[in-house]
């Protein structure tokens, strides 16, 4: 490993790798800043540079522009409600809440020490334990990941304000139905179209969360004419915008969070096709569920907790996915599915050789993530005072910039103006419900996980011949399910003993 370690240092210090690395943050930081452009436009848009270059050279600087992007991804989230990918969902809720409170500066900085943290700690553990990790992600069946599909739904609870659980239950259900619509992926039949071909490939993740959150967002505060003393409120918090001031208190609080988070967001990101999204949730679940009744109550109104835990995670994940991509060459995710090819184009094989065949692009791509990160954190401190000046844009140039963007992003995905028409009539339904109290966190979460939940489901059917009893004859599959019903009913049992006390 030292040697690795050495071989990976003068791979990556070179001048031209640096410069990677370096362009990689930028780019990507951009991108990931921008609604409706994620990891994966961002790395197709380099696959032409990183082509002209080096193996190890292109592979760091396609690497540096995926954690690039989910390091700026939380900036739309956090200023504007706005979560361009499906990873940093999970920042908005406790994120936004934060900048309306007049400290989108802190949420920011926040938002980086734990992307920092969370990248460093998970590439760490990408040098000590990826080969070990690798044979273990291998272990791991439809059955098993049916279960941890299972286990992130159990998160629901965390989305549920007080008295609202079955509102949350219900718009998880609603999220499973939506992720239904389209082309049965196995038999080839089509489902809830209605008929409409613009429906084959099913309903895009952008569209319906921009419509959820941003463009909702937007509606509700045109519809809700500021009084008087929201606009002193909103006076006084804009002189704290670009405060990055973070307590003692606030690190001693998040410390915990981040090692915690880092840890569960680096074994799901090992885990082929679980990726970010599911870690960013899980993560968020696990610290609504440890902060108590008392700061868990906290969540979803500007939590540090809340929003230290989805951002590490997510960072961590991003991280972890470069295990099975590297000494398995198994792609967990389309991101890492076109890095997968770009691999391959330079005729690079990933797989258990790579370590030993191809050790300087082995080792330089872990090296420089600890380098990225570092350069991420230098670059993005000094600019969050400015970036979030962006919240003391009037409402009146800052509410029609959010439904351009949020139309214009949707559009520039499908270049179909159906989508947009559809977006429209989701924003008006999220809007009603909204003002009914029901979240919308349980509906996006449903969404995400209902197609992979589902695939891994049928697989497992078919592997034991329509039979039920993968349920409690493997014993991971077993535990993870026994651990999603504890997650559920641990709440409702802990509130009962709490009232029968008093």
């Amino acid at each position: 490993m030292i040697e690795g370690i050495l071989i990976g240092l003068s791979t990556a210090l070179t001048l031209t790798n640096l410069v990677m690395v370096l362009m990689g943050c930028l780019v990507g930081t951009f991108i990931g800043m921008l609604p409706g452009l994620g990891p994966m436009s961002a790395i197709a848009l380099m696959i032409p540079i990183a082509a002209s270059l080096e193996p190890s050279a292109g592979i760091i600087l396609m690497a540096a522009v995926y954690y690039g992007a989910i390091f700026g991804g939380s900036t739309s989230s956090i200023l504007i409600n706005a979560p361009g990918v499906a990873s940093t969902v999970a920042t908005s809720f406790d994120g936004y809440p934060l900048a309306k409170q007049g400290k989108a500066g802190k949420a920011l900085a926040i938002a980086a020490y734990s992307s920092f943290s969370g990248g460093v700690i998970a590439a760490i553990f990408l040098l000590i334990a990826a080969p070990s990790l690798a044979y273990v992600s291998l272990s791991f069946q439809s059955t098993d990941y049916f279960a941890l599909m299972v286990l992130g739904l159990s998160a629901v609870a965390a989305f549920a304000g007080k008295g609202n659980v079955v509102k949350a239950l219900l718009m998880t259900v609603v999220g499973l139905m939506l992720s239904t619509v389209g082309t049965d992926q196995t038999q080839g039949v089509q489902r809830f179209t209605f008929g409409a071909l613009d429906l084959l490939d099913g309903i895009s993740f952008l569209l319906l969360v921009m419509a959820t959150f941003a463009l909702s967002e937007a509606l509700l505060a045109i519809l809700k004419p500021k009084t008087d003393a929201d606009r002193l409120r909103e006076m006084e918090a804009q002189r704290n915008l670009g405060s990055m001031a973070v307590s003692k208190a606030e690190v001693g609080e998040m410390a915990p969070v981040i090692g915690r988070s880092s840890v569960i967001g680096f074994l799901i990101g090992v885990l082929p096709g679980a990726g970010a999204t599911i870690a960013s949730f899980l993560a968020y679940g696990m610290e609504q569920r440890l902060a108590g009744p008392t700061k868990g109550a906290a969540f979803g109104h500007g939590s540090v907790r809340g929003l230290s835990a989805p951002e590490t995670a997510n960072n961590a994940a991003a991280t972890g996915s470069f295990v099975p991509l590297l000494t398995l060459g198994i792609p967990g995710s389309g991101t890492t599915a076109i890095m997968l090819g770009a691999l391959i184009g330079y005729g690079i094989q990933p797989g258990p050789r790579l370590y030993i065949d191809q050790p300087d692009v082995f080792w330089s791509v872990i090296v420089s993530m600890w380098i990225g990160n570092i350069i991420l954190l230098i670059l993005n401190l000094p600019l969050i005072p400015y970036i979030a000046r962006v919240l003391a844009i009037p409402g009146q140039i800052l509410l029609p910039l959010i439904i351009f963007f949020s139309l214009i992003g949707v559009y520039f995905v499908s270049f179909n103006t159906f989508d947009i028409h559809l977006m429209i009539w989701f924003a008006i339904a999220a809007v009603i419900l909204r003002l009914l109290d029901f979240p919308m966190a349980p509906m996006i979460l449903g969404f995400i996980l209902g197609a992979m939940m589902e695939e891994n489901l049928r697989r497992a059917l078919l592997i034991n011949n329509d039979s039920w009893s993968f349920l409690w004859e493997r014993p991971l599959t077993a535990g993870i399910l026994a651990l999603a019903a504890v997650v559920l009913i641990a709440p409702v049992l802990l509130g009962a003993l709490r009232r029968r006390r008093a």
